[in-house]
């Protein structure tokens, strides 16, 4: 493939460099923010060399490529726009702020999707995290194995403390990556919410951060203010009434909320404050009102609100056992479809956290595992069983990928546009989902799947991993082989 040219003419489909905002990579698909999507023209850019789907909301795009492709396209079409990976372009905004202010009326008709939109954001604050999210987790799986095996041989090696620390770092000093994040997703600077983020970590050199020596937050506060503790083992909350300040209790959500509301601040603050004054008065503003506003309510939301992500995800995984295994599995790949599945990063991130009630065991994560295995199943059906020889072509260069664990391009350009097979691959999948739950697998890190998942599962479990996999290849396979199969259809989407 010509990367330059593919990059060209994915550039010249979207109404070109004037209307590209921001670009950035995410797994298979190249996310593109326009000022103005009216000038985007789907059909061309759906029959650019390599692009196997496009998705996206409002003024952002998502364009699927396949593994790996995705990285070279983004650095040559990065070059044509001038924008760096993530960057929001800023030269020449002011040509393009009328033309997309006369568009935002009719995308908000047509996009008035508010949850949705939510939730985006929420992926766009956690997926730059992934590759540290990633690195730390399997960091952390790993150091714990050789500790284990070893007796600590190597706990006084600078070496290995440097990789350790690398590991547990990232989960420490993360709510101030969250808090940035949050705050530049909603439009304020990313400075203050690292502030607003920092009152989510314990610290024994800052006067509200630091705890006794017993672990007891060492401030007072002005009147108790309710903490929720979740028992993992039982399953329930406790509430207890505390007066001194535990920075550790939001967790990433409170640093989430707080980057939000600091961002919400500052924007109000801009509105009202005197432009001479402006520049000095409004971050001093919004760091005072914010930290304070965040420690006596937003703290404690994100208490609540992280406690009852364990007990619902305790109820699903713990109370409706097999049942609620095969659910979380079957309706995963719907989330994939649309890209909201980004927004259970967050879950992720707290699940792998080896400070956190799992100790940094992730089970939720190999029961969504499995919807790939389920869709990787209809693809084998599809391709043994239809005459049509381009679906073919399709999906013998889908596969592959599939097994790995980047499915986009098999759901994308085969199951998802032919219809039948995404249903029967959702409900082949529950049955992995099932197998996942009954053997408790757990993961020690996030960002892979497929076979990948093999070196991110606990230690010690991936035959059990690879059995729940294989149920879930064939029930996607019987399933589409009896139902799925629709040969009409096929050479409708694909031509005969």
């Amino acid at each position: 493939m010509d990367y330059e040219k593919t990059a060209a003419d994915v550039l010249a489909a979207l109404g070109g460099k004037d209307n590209v905002l921001s670009n950035m990579a995410c797994m298979t698909r190249l996310r593109v923010k326009l000022a103005d999507i009216t000038k985007v023209d789907q059909d061309a850019l759906k029959a650019v060399e390599g692009v196997l789907n496009v998705g996206g909301e409002g003024d952002r795009l998502e364009i699927v490529f396949g593994p790996g492709v995705v990285n070279k396209v983004l650095d040559c079409f990065s070059a044509l726009t001038g924008i760096k990976a993530g960057d929001v372009e800023s030269v020449d905004l002011d040509s393009v702020k009328q033309t997309a202010a006369d568009n935002k009326a009719a995308q908000k008709q047509r996009h008035d999707k508010p949850v949705q939109r939510f939730l985006k954001k929420i992926g766009n604050i956690f997926v730059p995290l992934l590759p540290g999210i990633i690195a730390a987790g399997l960091i952390n799986g790993i150091t714990n194995v050789i500790n284990v095996s070893t007796s600590n041989a190597f706990a006084t090696q600078w070496w290995y403390a440097c990789i350790t620390t690398m590991g547990w770092a990232l989960f420490l000093y993360l709510p101030i990556l969250v808090g940035i994040n949050a705050c530049k997703e909603w439009g304020g600077s990313g400075v203050l919410g690292a502030m607003a983020g920092a009152l989510s970590i314990s610290n024994v050199a800052m006067p509200l951060l630091k705890k006794t020596a017993d672990g007891v937050a060492a401030v007072a506060l002005p009147f108790a203010v309710p903490t929720p503790a979740f028992d993992a083992t039982s399953g329930s909350i406790a509430i207890t009434f505390s007066t001194t300040y535990n920075p550790a209790a939001g967790g990433l959500l409170g640093a989430l909320i707080c980057g939000i509301f600091f961002a919400f601040l500052e924007k109000r603050f801009h509105k009202i404050m005197p432009n001479m004054l402006d520049t000095f008065l409004t971050p001093l503003c919004t760091v005072i009102v914010g930290a304070i506003a965040a420690v006596l309510v937003l703290q404690p939301a994100g208490a609540f609100l992280t406690q009852g992500i364990f007990f619902v995800l305790q109820f699903v995984y713990g109370t409706l056992g097999l049942v609620g295994g095969y659910i979380l599995s079957a309706t995963f790949l719907p989330l994939v479809s649309v890209g909201l599945h980004q927004a259970l990063t967050p879950i992720h991130a707290m699940l792998n956290d080896p400070n956190g009630p799992t100790q940094g065991i992730n089970y939720l994560l190999p029961i969504l595992m499995m919807a790939g295995g389920g869709q990787v199943g209809a693809g084998f059906a599809l391709f043994f069983k239809t005459k049509n020889k381009k679906a073919k072509k399709y999906i013998s260069e889908s596969l592959p990928v599939g097994i790995l664990g980047i499915g986009e391009p098999l759901m994308y350009a085969v199951t998802l546009p032919l219809g039948k097979p995404f249903v029967t691959a959702c409900l082949g999948a529950g049955v992995g989902g099932v197998l996942a739950s009954l053997f408790h697998l757990g993961t020690v890190s996030q960002g892979v799947s497929g076979l990948f998942g093999l070196l991110i599962v606990v230690p010690g479990t991936q035959v059990y991993y690879v059995i729940a996999m294989l149920a879930a290849y064939a029930a996607g396979f019987v399933l589409t082989w009896f139902f799925g199969v629709d040969e009409d259809r096929i050479n409708d989407v694909f031509g005969e």
